[in-house]
């Protein structure tokens, strides 16, 4: 009796971004939208600059080739700096032949996260929580949505999301026994 052996994709580089402070290196996620009655719910696809934070998010009924790559580009396109590298979890909405032709065909180089390493994509995850689902929740929403969350997503949301949300900025505070406290003040609350 033989076991399976593990199928090897020889797509996208295992390893970890590595910017050295340089914009143009993408963290891409999937978030689902919940199921409702054995009905799928859409997806969020966001995608984030790891080093200036510079975040797009984007909706497809589906995640497969012919909703996923069209919608990829045009999340893409819309960073306004080069490109140079797409780190994605190993999933197989990204991990696959197509979304590799695209990128090499834009010159953008494919990473994929490390085995047993859970913070490689951390950074993306963290603002799934905290962007797309405080703003669309959890709760189901169906796929024929998609179309108007994109309309929300692309005339309003990613501008307010990466030029108009204000920005805390701690301010540190001494008391009398030695111990420093962040308090953020209202004067420093900025935009982008």
């Amino acid at each position: 009796m033989k076991k399976t052996k593990p199928r090897i994709v020889n797509i996208g580089e295992r390893r970890k971004p590595t910017p050295n402070g340089v914009p143009g290196y993408l963290r891409v996620d999937t978030v689902h939208q919940g199921d409702m009655d054995r009905q799928k719910g859409g997806y969020h696809i966001n995608i984030l600059d790891e080093v200036t934070q510079f975040e797009i998010a984007g909706s497809v009924e589906k995640i497969t080739e012919s909703f996923l790559v069209p919608l990829l580009l045009k999340l893409i396109n819309k960073f306004p700096f080069r490109v140079f590298e797409f780190h994605a979890d190993n999933g197989s909405e990204y991990i696959n032949r197509v979304v590799a032709n695209m990128l090499n065909r834009l010159l953008i180089k494919l990473t994929k996260s490390r085995s047993r390493q859970t913070n490689d994509n951390a950074q993306v995850e963290s603002k799934n929580g905290s962007v797309i689902r405080k703003w669309m929740g959890y709760g189901f929403i169906d796929q024929k949505h998609a179309c108007l969350i994109n309309k929300f997503y692309f005339d309003i949301f990613n501008e307010y999301l990466n030029f108009h949300r204000p920005c805390a900025f701690a301010t540190e505070i001494e008391d009398g026994k030695g111990k420093i406290k962040k308090v953020y003040k209202q004067e420093n609350y900025m935009t982008p």
